[in-house]
């Protein structure tokens, strides 16, 4: 008897997150604060790069990668940061203050699942965003695949968790909307940043570049590099990036505030 009384209570959960995910992504795009910051501006700098000569001259610095090369994956991350760290948290926590989350706890949606709407469409933009960098950059630029295709594929998913898991910390930490759109800001300067956006990791003075390993974006960065020369990432940046995972996702879920 349990297991029959179960099942109907599970379908009904699964429309109603369906239902959910497809009025979050419909919000998701009216409101274009993640597609424009999330797609457009990584774009916008790939296409930038891309029509610099210097760009793409093969350097033994990077392994005979190009600048192109090497800046696809950074581009790869800014754009999942921005998508984390600043358009999640702001509509989270706009959903705190304004008693959303709290008048959910009545319905039986629930607000969890709201949080689960948000983490897939977040990821799915990532995903379109993705695969939208990599086929300008390899079509209009003539950038190459990754070698080692699977490794890519591996690092992204692992750093977009990262990300997220980050994104709900900020989410849970910011009680207002503004609040969470500047720490999110505070968190992802430096974290760009360490990621090579303005200065690679292997022109970085030796300090910097063992700490921008330390970081999520960092060590997924060397995690693209290895995947774009045909090597499987190795296991250390992977763990760093999980831990990074683990950590704020841990942090998010105890600190997290419906009201």
């Amino acid at each position: 008897m349990t297991s029959v009384a179960e099942a109907p209570a599970g379908a009904v959960g699964r429309r109603a997150l369906v239902r959910l995910t497809a009025t979050e992504g419909k919000l998701f795009v009216r409101e274009r604060v993640g597609p424009v910051w999330g797609l457009g501006f990584p774009l916008v700098l790939l296409i930038i790069f891309g029509s610099i000569h210097s760009f793409h001259t093969a350097r033994a610095t990077y392994g005979g990668l190009t600048l192109l090369d090497v800046y696809l994956p950074i581009l790869i991350e800014m754009m999942l940061a921005l998508l984390a760290l600043v358009a999640m948290p702001l509509v989270l926590a706009g959903y705190r203050e304004r008693g959303i989350l709290r008048r959910l706890r009545t319905t039986p949606a629930g607000p969890l699942r709201v949080l689960a709407a948000q983490i897939l469409v977040n990821f799915a933009c990532a995903v379109v965003a993705t695969l939208v960098l990599v086929l300008v950059a390899r079509f209009a630029y003539g950038v190459s695949v990754p070698r080692q295709f699977g490794g890519f594929v591996v690092t992204a998913v692992l750093v977009a968790v990262a990300m997220l898991c980050i994104g709900l910390f900020v989410a849970a930490v910011g009680k207002t909307g503004r609040i969470a759109q500047i720490i999110g800001a505070i968190l992802f300067y430096p974290l760009i940043f360490f990621a090579g956006l303005w200065l690679p990791i292997p022109s970085m003075p030796t300090i910097l570049q063992h700490i921008s390993h330390a970081t999520p974006l960092g060590a997924a960065w060397e995690s693209f590099q290895n995947a774009e020369l045909g090597r499987f990432p190795g296991a250390l940046p992977l763990l760093t990036i999980a831990a990074w995972a683990v950590v704020f996702g841990l942090a998010a879920w105890r600190l997290f505030r419906w009201e």
